[in-house]
């Protein structure tokens, strides 16, 4: 379940007698390294109480309105989730989705939430064959909702027959499966993240405030894309995405020579990290001591790791990443010619811009378009980062030349 490691699931929890598995479907999820956030109904705490789950899930649990002191935590709740799964989702909890409606926090959850939203039935074997509850599940089908069981079996009731809520462990698979996808199957592709940092004394260095975040978000995806990836890291704290080979370095020199050898064998080039465009042109030897004259620092250029990829003789796809600070377009267009890459992704920096923080905007620009990734998280971004690499890769391996496209908005949320 390595793909569902630091994601986050929102958890629905109804009024069944199932609802004790919902307890053992949280704790799957976190033991996998997913967060879980947990909403329940009224009629749930009657079969469960939200301690239990409160202690499994690390994470206080929703389950009225009056929980909600800013009166927005439903949209707060839609916009942290990358999946919800209602476990169980009664025949009543099926009717109210199909209708749409919101007269209770899970339900102005999910009409709120733009990610993929999953229900697993439970439900006795004739509520769940019932002409109505078969159409409600048809349109949530058409809506693409993914439907979850139900299985097969002994009911709690003394029936035997389709209600019974699939087990947590089989759930929490197919959760994870739903984060996978095959746009880069059978591709290998380098990723770079982080900053660089350059040695001034055995002290100090030059760098940046890239934390590294979305590097590390693009290797997910394009894990997740089914490509194999090869993750060239700066300094950063952040832990190794699941499925994908990390190398740290330290300076820009370290990291061109642990990309070349990769690049020579990869088919795409995914260059996300900050690298120092100087260093410093000597490294005293030791700390270099306050003094009361003002002091003179020489730099150089260091490696340009981009622009090394792109002149090899057999070069992988480029996409290069711009930090810019104003003039976006402008400078992703300049970058993209003197580089010689496919694609540049451009993004502001600044204050709650960019760097240090979890959410981002990109401008995608290629020969003949462009695309505008509005704000969202890192990680939702990189998805569709990755979607679009996928579909220009796919284009420049078949030699086709695109019209002119249109400048376009994409709203990520």
């Amino acid at each position: 379940m390595e793909f569902l490691s630091g994601k986050h699931i929102l958890v629905g929890v109804c009024g069944g007698v199932s609802a004790y598995k919902s307890a053992e479907l949280v704790r799957v999820l976190r033991r996998a390294g997913a967060q879980v956030r947990v909403v329940m109904t009224a009629s749930a705490g009657e079969f469960i109480g939200a301690r239990t789950l409160q202690a499994l899930s690390g994470e206080p649990v929703w389950q009225r309105w009056s929980d909600d002191r800013s009166g927005m935590q439903h949209i707060e709740l839609a916009r942290w989730a990358e999946r919800i799964l209602i476990a169980p989702a009664t025949a009543d909890r099926l009717a109210r989705l199909a209708q749409g409606r919101a007269d209770d926090l899970l339900g102005a959850v999910c009409l709120a939430c733009e990610a993929p939203l999953a229900v697993a039935p439970a439900m006795n074997q004739a509520m769940w064959r019932h002409p109505a509850t078969q159409h409600n599940v048809s349109v949530l089908h058409e809506r693409g909702v993914q439907v979850y069981g139900p299985d097969e079996g002994e009911q709690a009731c003394g029936d035997v027959g389709p209600g019974r809520m699939q087990e947590p462990q089989v759930l929490a698979q197919a959760l994870a499966d739903s984060f996978q996808h095959g746009l880069l199957a059978g591709l290998r592709v380098v990723v770079t993240a982080g900053p660089t940092r350059e040695a001034l004394d055995p002290v100090r260095y030059l760098s940046n405030r890239s934390s590294g975040k979305m590097g590390y978000a693009v290797a997910t995806a394009a894990r997740e894309a089914g490509a194999t990836v090869e993750l060239v890291s700066g300094p950063v704290v952040l832990p190794a995405p699941a499925g994908v080979r990390l190398q740290r370095v330290e300076s820009a020199q370290e990291m061109l020579e642990a990309v070349l050898p990769l690049a020579r064998a990869s088919d795409l080039f995914i260059s996300v990290a900050a690298v120092a465009d100087y260093r410093p042109a000597t490294v005293a030897p030791a700390k270099i001591k306050r003094q009361a004259a003002d002091r003179v620092l020489a730099l150089e250029p260091a490696a340009d790791i981009l622009a090394a990829v792109a002149a090899l003789p057999t070069a992988p796809f480029c996409v290069g990443f711009a930090a810019e600070t104003g003039d976006l377009r402008q400078n992703a267009q300049k970058k993209r010619l003197s580089k010689g890459v496919a694609m540049v992704v451009a993004n502001l920096v600044g204050p709650g811009l960019g760097f240090e923080t979890e959410d981002n905007a990109l401008l995608l620009v290629w020969e003949g378009g462009q695309l505008q990734l509005e704000k969202d998280t890192k990680y939702r971004l990189a998805v569709r980062l990755i979607a679009q690499i996928a579909a220009r890769y796919r284009l420049s391996a078949l030699n086709v030349v695109e019209p002119h496209a249109k400048h376009s908005t994409e709203n990520t949320r």
